[in-house]
């Protein structure tokens, strides 16, 4: 995930939690291309509606928050090519008497098309959320005469959307009934059973073509009945002319979408979940190696990033840390840390009464940033491959929890 989009998304996260009193916080989205000078003005004409709300400290509050936009606006430049969104409220922090004005301006990943000035309790942050959404969708099909299963993999994820057994006997000895009829039987239940299938996932897949979301179709299974459910009339003829392959496999289960993923690999590199994949086991190879380039620990990662020797950095995104510059008022002194976000506030502190080691002036915080931001400002300077990964994948999962949330692959040994 590029930098921009990971700020964007823990920004959102913090928005998220941000509350006002009453329905005093103002959410702006300023389309590509529109004038600042006519959204001042309906910020002007707000402010003038503002002054009949009866509460004087939300009426206060709301006139507060429209001139802190308006304050901003005259800082931004046109033409605005993508638009901007600009949240503005008085915060609580703890009690009564503790709000204090908060004012984001965000430029939005892609063009904003509408016009939206929102007063409520809470941010509106869904149109900003959509654009972080992964819209490309590939759909599963694995299916054999016993059963089928119907999946996507969006973004990150991967959804099971429908399980199907067919119901479709066996092999048995025909008993009275000549062998013949029981195998024209057995392919009639086969028959319809993938009928069914071909439903469900036309059900499933045809509003996600029709939305230009669906990019392609992977079908899998093991035998031959995938072969015939692709090649006969099952499948809706719109989806039919996007399968992209089909696959040998030994499931039609979970696992099965599993081993599908593996085999498709080339076909879906640029899908999240597929780059995850592709790092975390390309350093899983490398740790179990003897002489292998795996890297892990903190301090091992970092020595590794400053010497310029680290080839790709995977990141848990649930990495909740903040590096940190200390630097003293009175002489050269500085040191940098990287503390958790629980410890931050003590840290931030505890700086306040400290003094410096080399001359004993006073130390302050001259610089705080995310963790994940700072390393990727280090990889963008070192060369170094940054690939973030989320916990709610099985190898995000292990590299939070195996490895502390860092992993890394060197170009050599040190």
């Amino acid at each position: 995930m590029a930098q921009e989009t990971y700020s964007l998304k823990k920004l959102l996260k913090e928005l998220k939690t941000k509350k006002g009193k009453g329905t005093e916080l103002i959410s702006l989205y300023i389309p590509a291309g529109r004038r600042i000078s006519d959204v001042a003005q309906h910020l002007r004409e707000e402010m003038s509606q503002a002054a009949n709300i009866k509460s004087k400290s939300t009426r206060k509050n709301v006139q507060a928050a429209i001139e802190s936009i308006l304050q901003r606006l005259k800082l931004l430049k046109e033409p605005l090519e993508k638009g901007v969104v600009i949240f503005a409220g008085m915060i609580p922090k703890s009690g009564p008497g503790t709000e204090k004005m908060e004012t984001y301006v965000i430029e939005p990943p892609e063009p904003i098309n509408t016009y939206i000035y929102r007063c409520s309790s809470e941010f509106y942050l869904e149109p900003l959320e959509e654009f972080l959404e992964d819209k490309d969708v590939y759909g599963i099909i694995l299916v054999d005469r016993n059963e089928a299963t119907i999946a996507m993999v969006k973004g990150r994820q991967i959804q099971i959307l429908k399980r199907l057994t067919s119901g479709v006997p066996g092999k048995f000895k025909a008993g009275g009934q000549s062998a013949r009829r029981l195998e024209r039987l057995i392919d009639l239940a086969a028959h319809e059973f993938l009928q069914r299938v071909g439903q469900k996932a036309t059900e499933q897949f045809l509003p996600l073509l029709q939305e230009k979301k669906l990019k392609g179709i992977l079908v899998g299974g093991p035998g031959n009945t995938k072969l015939e459910f692709v090649n006969k009339d099952y499948l809706h003829h719109e989806l039919k002319k996007i399968v992209l392959d089909t696959f040998d496999l030994c499931y039609t289960e979970e696992w099965g979408v599993r081993e599908l993923l593996e085999k498709a690999a080339p076909l879906l590199k640029d899908v999240e979940l597929m780059k995850e994949r592709e790092a975390v086991q390309r350093f899983l190879k490398e740790l179990i190696k003897d002489d292998g380039l795996a890297c892990y620990g903190e301090k091992e990662i970092m020595r590794a990033l400053e010497m310029g020797a680290l080839d790709t950095l995977i990141v848990s995104e649930e990495l909740e840390k903040y590096w940190i510059k200390i630097k003293c008022n009175n002489c050269d002194y500085e040191e940098e840390k990287i503390v958790t976000k629980d410890k931050l506030k003590k840290l931030e502190d505890s700086i306040k009464n400290q003094e410096c080691p080399k001359c004993g002036g006073a130390l302050y915080i001259a610089d705080k940033k995310d963790f994940i931001e700072y390393l990727s400002e280090l990889c963008e300077m070192c060369g170094t491959k940054l690939v973030t990964v989320s916990s709610e994948t099985e190898e995000g999962a292990t590299i939070l929890k195996g490895f502390k949330g860092m992993a890394g692959i060197l170009r050599y040994k040190i």
